[in-house]
């Protein structure tokens, strides 16, 4: 998975962390659980607050 891969990690990190409500989590706490996520591969250095909000948006949709 690569940074624009939003809804993909959304899936991934809601199946990784199932009791997190997406609302609540920190940007910094979210790229770290992004980085961690066995098969993200990609840079750490490209995201951004724009790409962690989009994931953020996709993971409250898929908690819907």
């Amino acid at each position: 998975m690569k940074w624009t891969d939003t809804l993909d990690i959304a899936i991934a990190l809601d199946e990784t962390h199932p009791d997190v409500d997406p609302l609540t989590i920190r940007f910094t706490d979210l790229h770290t659980w992004v980085c961690e996520l066995d098969e993200f591969d990609d840079d750490p250095e490209r995201s951004g607050e724009k790409i962690l909000e989009a994931i953020q948006m996709a993971w409250i949709e898929e908690k819907d």
